[in-house]
């Protein structure tokens, strides 16, 4: 099976709990190396080094394909922050579950995020930069849900706020998004038919 079989396989293999499809893997795939480009050209320049910071787990997708298209050099680290547990609302406060390995004093942060709803999240995640040391810190989102924001997560130093699409106020799934930890592998993303997490 080629890969572009394996992939509309796995379109087809949960479409049906779709409402609708927002994006496609085609779509994601060029939307990502605009990001990438445009990242890659403003931190070039950067007197400090950078390292990219996934937010477990639903940035692991997105964060692999935008590492993958960098043309600078980074390091890569993990951070696990909880705020939804199973379901669909944002359960307020975050709480860390796992924090850095690398030592990030004096470096240029990119906070890679799957989406930012209220911003609570990423809001912690720039203090606690801030609190190691970090000089600057940017943020960037493969989906933005301003329609759900409570915070404003700001930048700092010389940090930039990238966001790959502006996303309506549905609960969306796939790309590394999940709804009771299913869904995550589908290439595209979806808007999840409310049956499906509404018992």
């Amino acid at each position: 099976m080629s890969s572009r079989q394996s992939v509309d396989a796995a379109m087809a293999l949960r479409e049906e709990d779709m409402e609708r499809i927002l994006w496609t893997d085609v779509e994601i795939s060029a939307r990502v190396s605009e990001l990438a480009e445009e990242m890659s050209e403003v931190l070039r320049d950067s007197e400090a080094a950078v390292v990219f910071v996934g937010i477990a787990t639903g940035s692991f997708m997105f964060l692999a394909d935008v590492a993958r298209r960098i043309t600078i050099p980074i390091a890569v680290d993990l951070v696990r922050v909880e705020s939804y547990g199973l379901g669909t609302e944002s359960g307020g406060a975050p709480r860390l579950t796992t924090d850095l390995k690398i030592d990030v004093r004096g470096k240029h942060v990119v906070l890679v995020e799957d989406i930012v709803d209220t911003g609570n999240t990423l809001f912690w995640l720039i203090a606690h930069m801030k609190s190691k040391g970090a000089s600057s810190v940017s943020v960037c989102t493969f989906l933005d849900k301003p329609s759900r924001r409570k915070v404003i997560p700001e930048p700092f130093g010389e940090g930039r706020f990238y966001r790959g699409f502006e996303c309506p106020d549905n609960f969306v799934v796939g790309y590394g998004m999940d709804f009771a930890e299913l869904y995550r592998n589908l290439p595209y993303i979806g808007v999840l038919k409310k049956e499906k997490y509404q018992l």
